[in-house]
């Protein structure tokens, strides 16, 4: 097992070392990414500057839900992000260069480049969530302690699973970046707000077919102990994992269908 991975470390190694090279430059990418989470979460913040509660929720529930569904999405992005550019390599003739070696498709992919600029995202979204936690009327006990790892790690393979599912589509679709961008930004996005706030068709959108609901909304309704909105009880914040199964399950079969459709480009 060790020895089969140890190909992607050393590109990932490879792919690291070379974005730290210029630190100067890599500081300043650091910074952009680090502004674009600050900008996001000033959304919210203006939001509440004209309202109290949130779908029930008030400001330091509605920061948690923000950050922990901001941590998942951009740890699943520095991961497997860059299998979303699928469609390039498919137009260029690179996947068939892929398929004639000997490994993992799905892996040479996901290795191709890690984008480290991205764990300044992920740093705020911490930041925001070692905040927002002590403002939050939360009885913590040791098993509300592990929900939080949980839902880190389950929300991260949900969005990782959502990435997956949108990069294989696109094995039919090569133009289909629009649509791969609806389910996996148009999930972060929906993921980022208390799922109550959207109309009941919406939410059953965002709950049982792109599961953005369990990313934090439901699992932040089990840390304060509060009710779930009509259809959405509070119990399924524990089913995390379940539905990042269920995801990984759907986009590892969509993307081996994809790779058994795919006839290469001819060049």
């Amino acid at each position: 097992m060790v020895d089969s991975l140890r190909p992607y470390w050393v590109i990932l190694g490879s792919r690291m070392k070379s974005q730290t090279t210029y630190r100067r430059s890599f500081a300043i990418d650091l910074a952009v990414s680090i502004g674009g989470t600050t900008i996001g979460f000033a959304e919210v913040y203006v939001i509440f500057t004209n309202v109290t509660v949130l779908g029930g929720l008030d400001f330091a529930a509605t920061a948690m839900i923000f950050a922990l569904s901001h941590v998942s999405f951009t740890i699943a992005d520095l991961f497997v992000g860059h299998v979303s550019n699928l469609p390039v390599y498919v137009r260029t003739g690179t996947l068939d260069a892929f398929m004639l070696r000997p490994l993992s498709v799905f892996g040479q992919l996901a290795t191709a480049d890690i984008t480290l600029r991205r764990l300044g995202r992920t740093a705020t979204g911490f930041v925001i969530l070692a905040v927002a936690v002590p403002m939050s009327d939360v009885d913590w006990t040791p098993a509300k302690v592990g929900l939080v790892v949980m839902t880190v790690l389950a929300g991260t393979g949900i969005y990782g699973g959502l990435i997956v599912a949108g990069a294989a589509v696109q094995f039919w679709l090569v133009e289909g970046g629009e649509f791969a961008s609806a389910i996996t930004y148009g999930g972060n996005y929906a993921a980022q707000y208390p799922a109550s706030v959207y109309h009941p068709v919406v939410r059953v959108l965002f709950s049982f077919v792109v599961p953005a609901a369990f990313v934090a909304y439901l699992p932040v309704l089990v840390l304060l102990d509060k009710p779930g909105p009509a259809g959405l009880p509070q119990w399924l914040g524990w089913c995390t994992p379940l539905a990042a199964a269920a995801v990984w399950a759907v986009a590892m079969w969509t993307w081996r269908a994809g790779l058994r459709h795919y006839a290469g480009t001819g060049s």
